[in-house]
């Protein structure tokens, strides 16, 4: 009998624990939620993260803070998560270079994607353009790999940090074509524009949205889009398919993370906040006008799209023979 009621007595404080934690969660957000960007101020993930922010911090009723922590690709931002309190409260936007091509790409990796962090909803899906500095004398991408193989070992690609995907996608056009091109990484795609525009570089792969803007502005000429249909935001850009370099097509993401073992009430309450302000008619229409697609997917479903594309790109990367210490 008295074994019997220390059971029951368990079981009803193991009930009350269980309720005690699930409501110290029911007014979540109390506080600020920080967002880290493993990139420099001024890149895309800056640029997407301010068209949600104000959209976002009405949905939570609390503000949102941007921080930006650069450094190897996105790695130092998303170390930085990884090693906050898993409670909600930081967060990390993150895209496919920094959480699928990173740990295929390193022989170390300083994390693992599904181990250390628990996914919180995928934001937007993102094609790639390749733009040149405007004095290249190139207009196409077929006269740019002409011009390329004209001048070997003298033209030089910027990306926003190795491992990422601006480094990967023209390793895999340098295996596609047999065009040799010199990587110089920076911390961050604004810094690479830079060097771009200035012609210390000739080359990029970067998203449309940056690209798209620095093309109107006659700064850098775009010679093609990495998605299987053309861009609304550069609609006279063909798209790589229809340069004749069939396999080549790169559709990168953007999406949230949190530290591993964030609460199930959390990550459901942050995931259904994201997805309502995805929703939100003016923010689809100003990602579509920048050239991304708001392509929302939940915590489950992000968790298993992020399963199926490490593979996939573990893959490009063998096959660019693009690897890093």
């Amino acid at each position: 009998m008295l074994k019997f009621l220390r059971i029951v007595g368990s079981f009803l404080i193991a009930l009350v624990l269980g309720g005690s934690l699930s409501s110290a969660w029911a007014a979540f957000p109390e506080k600020p939620v920080k967002i880290i960007i493993g990139f420099p101020a001024g890149g895309p993930l800056d640029a997407h993260m301010r068209l949600l922010s104000d959209k976002l911090q009405a949905v939570l009723g609390q503000p949102v803070i941007i921080d930006y922590k650069a450094g190897a690709g996105g790695a130092v931002g998303a170390q930085s998560v990884m090693q906050s309190p898993p409670d909600g409260y930081t967060l990390l936007l993150a895209n496919t270079g920094t959480m699928v091509i990173n740990p295929a790409i390193y022989t170390k990796s300083p994390y693992d994607t599904l181990k250390d962090f628990q996914p919180i909803a995928r934001t937007a899906q993102q094609p790639l353009a390749l733009i040149v500095n405007k004095d290249v004398s190139a207009n196409t991408l077929k006269e740019f790999v002409a011009y390329a193989k004209a001048n070997p070992g003298k033209l030089n690609y910027g990306s926003a940090g190795n491992g990422g995907i601006s480094h990967l996608v023209p390793e895999m056009l340098k295996s596609e074509t047999g065009i040799f091109m010199v990587h110089i990484p920076f911390k961050g795609s604004a810094p690479a524009f830079t060097d771009l525009i200035a012609g210390h570089v000739q080359f990029m792969a970067e998203s449309v949205p940056q690209a798209a803007n620095y093309a109107k502005q006659g700064k850098v000429k775009a010679l093609a889009v990495t998605s299987a249909k053309r861009n609304p935001a550069l609609p006279n850009t063909p798209t790589v398919i229809e340069t004749g370099i069939a396999n080549l097509e790169v559709v990168g993401f953007y999406g949230i993370l949190a530290p591993k073992g964030t609460p199930p009430e959390v990550t459901n309450k942050l995931s259904g906040a994201f997805k309502e302000t995805l929703e939100s008619p003016e923010i689809q229409k100003r990602m579509i006008e920048q050239g991304a697609d708001p392509a929302y997917l939940n915590a489950d479903q992000f968790t298993k799209y992020l399963a199926a594309e490490m593979p996939r790109w573990a893959k490009a990367v063998k096959q660019a023979g693009a690897k890093l210490d």
